[in-house]
């Protein structure tokens, strides 16, 4: 052991037993579950406290490896917080990410075949966030929070990136570098589009007309094919694009999309068969239009979200894109105004897709309506249980459900299910 100012070095040595929901290796004892992080399931490891956590430990050695262990991908694995598992032979990670949905499934007393885990990776992932912070001795650091941590771990590569992605961390530095962030961090959100880098910093403040001049220079060293702050426009170069379906969607600024291009097309094609023949569909917490700009190939579409820049982006790319069926846009807020009743009676087929606090207000809306098919899209396999139980309780059977992929070595896990009366 060894000795420091505070005392001796506290360890012990733990088994683990299996692999909990955040990517952490569990250890049962005595006073209850103990979470590992970097652990794998029948490995011996030792292990400190973590501070003010009695149920968390820090790995220190791992004394009896895993046959399942592997060597990360990446060497800023286990001090970036950005991936969880890397360590895990991949057919075994694979295996975790889809019983992370038969388990919230089962929790919640549903039965449903669960469809095999698709892969949807990719080229990789096509947007990041990065933070960049000054710290001590005015050091500069861009890169992602240490797991569980405000710190910063600078980085200069990302192994899940996609290609057009990858030189999105050496603009993040160069931009850091000439904001010069004090205080609170710069959050510096980067998006691979068709025209180039889309990117949009927020932190930084107000800017003085010189930062703002020397900023607009510096994109176009850089190639952006746009630069904003906190959405605000800095310099144009392109307009910022990407294809859904046949649609050309010009992005609003800091626009959400799904994390991989594969991982969008692949939750569209399951979207969109379980739709099936329906002729009036209603796509719920739309964005800028991912499914519903799909969907209009073949259905009359309604597309609600509380996004304003969003709607009008989707309205935008329906209105330029021949051959689409009709697309109504609206502005709403689905958390206080859910459709009712009456709204959803003219509808074949209703599709949702929230962020990962669920859709509940709107699930209890169409538990008690009459549409013939739902089709849930989530990013939280608990909070799809929840919503997937009131509908069941209302009526409908819960027919299918897949998991997808699109966030490697995480513990984040996408699925769709099917719901129909």
């Amino acid at each position: 052991m060894r000795s420091s100012l505070s005392g001796p070095r506290v360890t012990e040595r733990l088994t683990i037993a299996r692999m909990g929901r955040r990517g952490d290796g569990i250890a049962e004892t005595p006073s209850g579950p103990v979470y590992v992080p970097y652990a794998l399931p029948g490995e011996s490891v030792t292990v400190e406290p973590v501070p003010g956590h009695a149920d968390r430990r820090h790995l220190l050695r791992v004394e009896g490896a895993s046959a399942e262990r592997v060597e990360p991908v990446c060497p800023h694995f286990g001090v970036c917080g950005g991936c969880a598992v890397q360590h895990w032979s991949f057919a075994r990670y694979q295996a975790w990410k889809r019983s992370l949905v038969v388990e919230a499934l089962a929790q919640a007393g549903l039965e449903a075949p669960v469809g095999a885990l698709i892969d949807a990776h990719g080229e990789g992932r096509r947007r990041i966030v990065l933070h960049a912070r000054r710290g001590t001795h005015d050091v500069l650091k861009v890169g992602f929070a240490a797991p569980r941590a405000h710190q910063i771990v600078p980085i200069d590569h990302c192994p899940v990136l996609a290609p057009a992605l990858a030189r999105g961390i050496d603009v993040a530095w160069r931009l850091a570098e000439a904001l010069r962030p004090t205080g609170k961090p710069l959050d510096i959100q980067i998006t691979a589009t068709d025209a180039g880098l889309d990117v949009d910093v927020r932190g930084s403040g107000p800017l003085a007309p010189a930062q703002r001049a020397a900023l607009a220079q510096l994109a176009h060293t850089l190639r952006l094919a746009r630069l904003t702050r906190h959405g605000e426009l800095i310099v144009q170069r392109e307009a910022p694009v990407v294809m859904m379906g046949r649609a050309r969607v010009a992005l609003p600024p800091g626009a959400f999309l799904q994390a991989t291009a594969q991982g969008e097309a692949e939750l569209a094609r399951l979207v969109l068969d379980h739709v099936g023949a329906a002729r009036r569909v209603a796509d719920l917490f739309a964005g800028v239009g991912p499914f519903a700009l799909r969907l209009a190939e073949r259905a009359q579409v309604t597309a609600i979200d509380s996004d304003a820049a969003a709607i009008a982006a989707l309205q935008r790319a329906a209105h330029t894109t021949s051959g689409l069926k009709p697309v109504a846009a609206e502005v709403r807020d689905l958390f206080r105004r859910p459709l009712q009743g009456a709204e959803l009676s003219d509808f074949d087929a209703v599709v949702f897709d929230p962020p990962r606090q669920g859709a509940e207000a709107q699930a209890r809306a169409l538990a008690a309506a009459r549409v013939p098919t739902v089709v849930a899209v989530s990013c939280n396999p608990g909070t799809f249980a929840r919503d997937a139980r009131l509908l069941v309780d209302g009526g409908y059977r819960l027919v299918d459900v897949t998991p997808v992929d699109q966030f490697r070595y995480s513990p984040h896990v996408e699925l769709v299910g099917l719901l129909q009366r």
